[in-house]
């Protein structure tokens, strides 16, 4: 077999590649592990920022997330039992969408299957070779058993934290924060909560509130990386969460039947640099941050517009610019998202040897980001994500 660019994994960056490059004209092949019912039943969050839901919009695949995806003008932080409003519209001219990554990769792999894309499923053993050479190629077994070897003019490692698009580029230096708490998820029947995504800071910890519908919401509270989730009943979770958001004002959480409850560890990764020779790293392959900037999807898709860009600028005019400037123009963007991750986690959760100084601290940060205006237009702009390939 042979294409212009061999696709590992089909998660968010390696279908938003497969799916620009063919609006340009240009031929991919991607190998998925998984089966496609695997990938469409991974249960995720998804926060999209403007400039993502404007990307889907504009290659064909946004219609749903429109239609039912939940619009956000603006997002929540609360503390001392009272909630300020973080008017993202008014202060930036932006929003963002609540649409699971899940039905993200429906749309995607629907659109790509429709256009005759070539999507191997449920390959194993897969390999990179001669990324050094102006031909590389994927080794891997199909479904059926069978040894395959595809060749490439460039392989493009979408394949997440532990596939083997990280692992095969060589002298990559490491970059890795594991933070000493974790997030406790669950997803319960009950109509919404709040009408806009919540940042609870509290005396128990950290929570967020969110819906997915308006029949199901998604919360999680700040616990041990080690907690059991089986070790927690319903009315104990309920008590937590209430906690978490409790004050004077008498907020409460709309309770319900939960069905679903994990814990999630928290990590910020960097990949340095994002390519060598023929292969480029984009997505979770590249890097990872804490979920409580809501920056994951969209740094992918940041990823794949500047390597869409760079391939059609190959292969349309022969210009290898931005193929060379790629890693250095996703990095800049990409340490500006761990900051303002890092900077969210740590000021709205507890630390693990927090004391009265740093509460009251980070209280005051609070106070400060809410009452100033330039230092809120900031926080804002940073959620609601600048323009995609910016």
């Amino acid at each position: 077999m042979r294409t212009q660019v061999g696709i590992i994994g089909a998660g968010p960056a390696g279908l938003l590649l497969s799916h620009m490059l063919y609006l340009q004209g240009i031929d991919s092949v991607i190998v998925e592990n998984r089966s496609r019912a695997a990938i469409q039943q991974t249960i995720r969050a998804g926060v999209l920022e403007q400039g993502t839901t404007d990307l889907l919009d504009q290659i064909g695949v946004g219609e749903r997330a429109r239609k039912v995806g939940a619009h956000h003008h603006g997002f929540d932080l609360r503390w001392r039992g009272r909630t300020h409003r973080v008017d993202m519209q008014g202060l930036t001219g932006r929003s963002i969408t609540v649409y699971p990554q899940h039905e993200v990769l429906i749309d995607l792999i629907a659109a790509r299957l429709a256009t005759g894309a070539d999507i191997r499923f449920e390959v194993s053993d897969t390999a990179i070779h001669d990324i050094d050479s102006t031909s590389p190629s994927i080794s891997f077994t199909d479904k059926d058993g069978i040894a395959q070897q595809l060749q490439c003019d460039f392989v493009a490692g979408c394949d997440g934290s532990w596939g083997v698009g990280r692992k095969s580029l060589p002298n990559a230096q490491h970059f890795l924060r594991v933070y000493p708490f974790a997030w406790f998820g669950i997803l319960c029947n009950a109509p919404p909560s709040n009408d806009a995504v919540l940042y609870a800071r509290s005396p128990t910890g950290f929570a967020l509130i969110s819906h997915r519908s308006a029949t199901v919401q998604r919360m999680y509270f700040q616990c041990d990386p080690q907690e059991n989730a089986n070790d927690w009943s319903d009315a104990r979770i309920w008590e937590r969460l209430q906690s978490c958001v409790a004050g004077a004002d008498g907020y409460r959480l709309n309770e319900g039947p939960i069905f679903q409850k994990d814990v999630i560890g928290l990590r910020s990764f960097v990949c340095e640099p994002m390519r060598h020779g023929r292969l480029f790293l984009a997505g979770d392959a590249a890097h990872l941050v804490p979920p409580t900037g809501a920056k994951g999807l969209n740094l992918a898709a940041n990823d794949v517009v500047l390597l869409a860009r760079a391939f059609e600028g190959y292969y349309k005019r022969n210009d290898t610019s931005k193929l060379d400037s790629y890693s250095t123009d996703a990095l800049r963007r990409i340490w500006r998202a761990q900051h303002f991750s890092w900077w969210m986690t740590s000021m709205l959760h507890n630390g693990v040897d927090e004391n009265a100084f740093d509460a009251r601290r980070s209280e005051a940060e609070l106070d400060f980001v809410t009452s100033d205006r330039n230092a809120e237009i900031a926080m804002a702009g940073m959620y609601a994500g600048a323009p995609l390939g910016e």
